[in-house]
Parts: structure tokens; sequence; C-alpha cells
């Protein structure tokens, strides 16, 4: 008896290292890659200076933004991981190598993520703003220490800020001096009431930014491809936007006319856009006719699909919360893994699943930086400030932890949620769930028919203008060759 008990503590023991040695891997390569990430869009100026006291704290606060965009990708891919090992289990429920790919992994990975968020989101990303702009206490001896002690003198202020403000909002919304009371308990009640209204924030962020994301997706992907053109010469659009460019260049290199000089501004702007319009030209001349003609109507049909898929789970969701209580979003204490699909189309189906998840994360960021409030945030390669990196890691933060609890109310999957993002009073709210549903394929729907509309209409008033206007190449050509000659005398002139 006492051997076998032996053996079963052994065995705890080795499954615990073994999960400890797992997520500790995890989180040092998403670390890793986080600061790669963050050091190709920081400013360098800031790190680099004759003040040795202010290149430390911005490390510092810059190895605190690390480690929040960190958890944010575990955030993440919290879902698709959870999914995807269900499926793997299914396919291998007897393989010796797939025995580390249990239920208490990944509900250790929910609940470390769940911590690290609000550690995150609650300590270190005010500690990281406020460190890099205090100064020390007035009097005291300057250095990194003295940086310390305000920080968190006013990291306390904040807290007790907030603490104050949720328990008179706990008054007002709620009549019950029990409920109230509770939120002394510090631990137990007040932080995981904090996260749960940051996590409505959240979700409230993705219904609105999710939606407009979709739509920019069609923009963002053509922008990155070359898109067809009907009844378009290249080559003639080509040699009128060569011989304009060596117009606008020789007007510019040779300022003799008082008029020239006066209008600079104007000239470079126009130099700048027929610029950009003859390399668009040569990236489509280039291009061959597969990746000209097939490659942006594949695309564009690959988002539609997907946005589609969405709009349309989404709606057979909202008939299930009707007639079946079974489909409102709720925690799960023991996550069976390799019990059942989650898909009713099988590995299909979850495969489905994850990249949906995938797709409306990317897509929510998008509209959240296509968005007028927050196009400030948006970093740039060697050029952003570590104020800026902050706001950037809160953000992606706010969104990605709040992610499975969108994906799980929305019924994009049926994998409930582990740990405490079940704890969510909110979730057990059947109008919030329904209306908030029924606002995301509402949004989704009219973000979509405008956009398709709005492009379709576009594209076909431009190629029945070209075609009714466009001149022969040859006379184009001519035409575009006599204006540069034209230029050229009155500048020499």
């Amino acid at each position: 008896m006492e051997a076998d008990d032996v053996t079963v503590r052994e065995q705890l023991f080795h499954n615990r290292v073994r999960e400890i040695t797992i997520c500790v891997l995890l989180f040092s390569s998403l670390y890793f890659l986080s600061y790669l990430v963050i050091t190709r869009f920081k400013k360098s100026a800031d790190f680099i200076t004759d003040d040795s006291e202010d290149a430390t704290v911005n490390t510092i606060a810059l190895w605190l933004c690390t480690f929040t965009l960190a958890v944010s990708v575990c955030a993440v891919l919290l879902l698709p991981l959870s999914i995807l090992s269900n499926e793997i289990l299914l396919s291998f429920p007897h393989s010796y190598y797939m025995q580390w790919l249990n239920g208490s992994l990944i509900h250790g990975l929910w609940n470390l993520v769940y911590l690290f968020s609000n550690l995150s989101l609650i300590f270190l990303m005010p500690f990281a703003y406020f460190f890099t702009e205090s100064e020390g206490f007035v009097g005291s001896k300057k250095g990194v220490m003295a940086r310390v002690y305000e920080t968190a003198v006013v990291l306390l202020l904040l807290t007790l800020l907030v603490l104050g403000i949720l328990w008179v909002a706990s008054a007002l919304i709620d009549h019950d001096s029990a409920a109230r009371d509770s939120l002394y308990d510090l631990w137990e009640c007040y932080l995981p009431y904090l996260y749960s209204c940051i996590s409505l924030l959240g979700v409230l962020l993705l219904l609105l930014c999710t939606p407009f994301g979709l739509s920019r997706m069609f923009s963002v992907t053509g922008s990155l491809l070359v898109k067809p053109r009907l009844l378009e010469d290249v080559e003639d659009t080509m040699s009128c936007a060569v011989f304009e460019e060596a117009s606008l260049s020789l007007k510019l290199t040779r300022k003799t006319s008082c008029w020239i000089s006066l209008n600079i501004e104007v000239l470079k702007e126009e130099f700048l856009t027929i610029q950009a319009k003859r390399i668009a030209l040569e990236m489509r001349r280039r291009a061959s006719p597969w990746q000209r003609n097939l490659g942006y109507p594949l695309a564009m049909l690959l988002l539609l699909a997907l946005t589609g898929a969405c709009v349309l789970i989404v709606c057979f969701h909202v008939l299930e919360l009707l007639f079946d209580e079974t489909a409102m979003p709720r925690g799960m204490e023991d996550p069976r893994l390799g019990a059942a699909s989650f898909s009713m189309f099988g590995s299909f189906g979850a495969t489905v699943q994850v990249v949906l998840i995938l797709y409306l994360m990317v897509s929510s960021v998008v509209g959240f930086y296509s968005s007028p409030l927050f196009t400030g945030l948006l970093p740039r390669t060697q050029d952003t400030t570590l104020t800026q990196i902050i706001g950037n890691c809160v953000a992606l933060l706010v969104l990605s932890s709040a992610l499975p609890v969108f994906s799980r109310t929305l019924g994009i999957t049926r994998f409930d949620l582990l740990g405490d993002f079940g704890r969510y009073n909110w979730l057990g709210n059947f109008h919030i769930v329904f209306l908030y549903n029924m606002a995301f394929a509402g949004l989704t729907s009219a973000c979509l028919m405008n956009k398709v509309s709005r492009a379709v209409r576009n594209e076909l008033l431009r190629a029945f203008g070209l075609h009714r206007f466009r001149l022969p190449v040859s006379r184009a050509r001519a035409a575009s060759s006599q204006l540069a000659s034209t230029s050229l005398l009155s500048n020499v002139q």
C-alpha cells in the first residue's frame, strides 16, 4: 500500500514538473518573440541617452512591456491550442507521445494567463507608465529607487481610487449589503470583480472594432496584392506616368521660374503621388498573369467566405439561444479533453473554428488601429516612443484577454471557458448575450454590404469610364511625349 502511494506521488510530481517545464518553454519562446517585435518598433533615442538613470528606467519599462505582450499572445492562443489539443487526443487516444497533452496542462495554462493578465493590466502596465514619468519626491536623493518609491505611492493611491469607484458602483447597482461588504475581500472578490469589468469593456471594444476591421481587411489585403484592372492597358498607363514623373522632376530641379518657386510644395506633392503611381504600375507589370488575375480575386473570396461564415455562425447561435439553454457561455471546471469533438463536423470543423478565431483577432486589431480614436497609437518602425509602446501593450492585452470570452459568447466555438474566465457575472445574463450576438451580426452585415457594394460600384464606374474615354495606345504615348517635350522646353526657356 505504501509502495502504491509512493508511486502515485512520484507520478504526480513528474506530471507537475513536466507541466511547469512546458509552460516555461512556451512562455520563454513567446517572450523572446515579443522582445524582437518591440525592439523593431521602439525608438532608439529613448534608450541611448547620456543619463544612465533614464536608460535604466526605460529598460525596466521595456521588460514589463515585453512580458505583457507575451501574455497577450498567450491569451490569443488559449482557445486554438485547447481546441487543437482536444482533436489531437481524439485522433491519437492511446499514443504514448501524447500523454503530456492533458486537461491538467490546458487548465493550468488558462489559470496562468488569467493570473498574468490581471497582474499586467492592474499592476505592471500602470507601474511602467508611472515609472517612466516619475522623477522622485522633492527633497529626496535622486536615483532609480527614488522613482520606485514615488511610483509605488502613486500606484497605491490609484488602487484606492479604483476600489472606491467599484464600491460606489456596487452600491448603486446592487442594494445587497453583503455584496458590498464582499468587496473588502481583495483577492477573492475585488480583483475578479475588477477584471470582470475590464473584460466586459474589452468585449464591448471587440464588438465595435471587429465589424469595422472585417470590412477594413478587404482594403488592407488589396493594398498588399496586385489588383486586376478591367479594360486597362498597363503599358499605356505606365508610359504616361513615366513621362509625367520626368516632367515634374525637371520642374523641381530647374527652379528658374518665379511661379514654380512659389508652388514648389504643390509640385512636390504631385511628384510623390505620380511616383507612387508609377511604382504600383511597375509592380502590376512585373506580376505574372496568374498573380494579376487570380491572386486578388481568390484572396477577396477567401475573406468574404470567412466573414460570411462568422455571420452565419452567429445567426445560428442567436436561434440556439432562444431554444437551448446550453448555448449560453459558461465555465468548465474539469476539461475532459479527448472525450468528444467540440464541432459537429469533427476535425474539419475544429480547424475552421481555429481559423475563424484567429481571423477575428486579426480583424479586431485592424479595426482598432483603423478607428479615428486610436490611429495615434499605431506603431511605426524605429519611431515608437515608450509611452506609445505601453499604450499598445495595454490595448492588445485588453483585446486578447477578451478574445476567449468573445468567441464563446458569439458561439464560434463550443469549448467552454476554463478557470476564472467563466466566473464573470454578466455571462449568465441572457439579455446581454442575446443583444450582443444580434449587434455583432447586424454591424458586421452592414459594414460588409457597404464595403462590397461600394467597391463593386467604384470598380464598374472606373472600368466603363476607361472604356469610354480611353485613347489608343499610340495616341496616348504621343500625347504624353508631347506633354513632356513642352514641359522641358518651358523649363529651358
